[in-house]
């Protein structure tokens, strides 16, 4: 049997879908076992790219009923607004845009590696942009705290880094092969983060002090995480083809059975229920009373990458196939 092998954080999203069509299916027992109900095919609303070459990759909602998403290898950020799409228009080409969040103002904000930047971009599109001070710059995922913050993984300088008023502060993690991918935001302020390479989670309180914890499963690969409304964490381990939990300092995994799904993107629901993709099966994943369910998309060839859950429970995905999709809530709660 062939090992499976994880994806390094900064790996091309297109090179991300070929090697995962070739993974072979493998076992995998946690922890814990979770019932997996048997995929249904369920109806989404789709808006197809405005230009056929567009890849939409992270997604994110935002408190004024609008959605953002990046778009790989194209000068522009997506944004869609009462059912209508736009493309608007940034300096510099994407390449491998995977790090995107929304502030309380509608803001979008942005990881943008080839222009060496973190962006803020307003709804009307105008930008502002903060430069990383790096002869390379390899930008992980993005998430803003209570106060303001942007916190994003920067695996090339090995740091889970702050910016602020305009000012970057690195924290630097100690691991022999880090690998920064995913980050989150707790409620309190306490910044949470995966270690792909050391297969770790980190945390960072709101007095600075740094902590790792080791997964329980080596060689899992974690690689997006959140943070529910009780503060527990949740992540994927995309080669251990499981969903982790992490809470008062307690691990527990669940394993997505014998099939590798390639999960990918996780959000938490206003209900508590938490979403992720299934990248190579085509589908949504649900967690939910210690149960996985899964949506299938219709589109054989459908490949969710990133999901988002809006204020009213509707479950938004981008899939690098072309197209941005909508579950809508009535039919996600169910």
């Amino acid at each position: 049997m062939r090992q499976v092998k994880a994806i390094p954080a900064g790996f091309g999203i297109r090179a991300f879908v070929i090697i995962l069509a070739l993974l072979v299916v493998f076992g995998g027992i946690g922890l814990l076992l979770w019932h997996r109900a048997s995929p249904r095919t369920i109806a989404t609303v789709e808006y197809p790219m405005l230009e056929s070459n567009d890849v939409p990759t992270m997604i994110a909602a935002s408190p004024d009923g609008a959605v953002w998403f990046t778009i790989d290898s194209a000068a522009a950020v997506g944004r869609i607004q009462d059912g209508k799409m736009l493309r608007l228009p940034k300096p510099a080409r994407n390449l491998e845009p995977i790090g995107l969040a929304v502030a309380p103002d509608g803001a979008a904000w942005y990881t943008d590696g080839p222009a060496k930047v973190v962006s803020r971009m307003s709804p009307s599109g105008d930008i502002t942009s903060v430069d990383i001070d790096t002869p390379i710059a390899r930008l992980g995922q993005i998430a803003l705290a209570p106060n303001g913050a942007a916190w994003f993984a920067e695996p090339n300088a090995f740091s889970v880094t702050r910016l602020k008023d305009g000012v970057l502060k690195r924290h630097l993690v100690d691991s022999a092969r880090p690998g920064l991918l995913g980050i989150a935001v707790a409620a309190d302020g306490t910044v949470w983060a995966t270690d792909q390479g050391a297969d770790q989670i980190v945390r960072i309180g709101v007095d600075g002090v740094m902590r790792t914890y080791e997964v329980p499963t080596r060689g899992s690969s974690p690689s997006d995480i959140a943070v529910d409304a009780k503060g527990t964490v949740w992540f994927l381990e995309f080669r251990g083809n499981k969903l982790g939990r992490l809470q008062d300092g307690k691990f527990e995994e669940f394993s997505f059975g014998e099939q590798n799904v390639g999960p990918t993107g996780i959000a938490v629901a206003p209900d508590g229920s938490i979403w992720f993709c299934e990248l190579r099966t085509g589908g949504l994943g649900r967690f939910r009373d210690g149960k996985i369910e899964v949506f299938k998309l219709k589109r054989e060839n459908a490949r969710p990458y990133s999901v988002s859950v809006d204020r009213a429970g509707n479950v938004w995905y981008a899939d690098i196939t072309g197209w941005v999709g909508k579950f809508a809530a009535g039919d996600a709660k169910r």
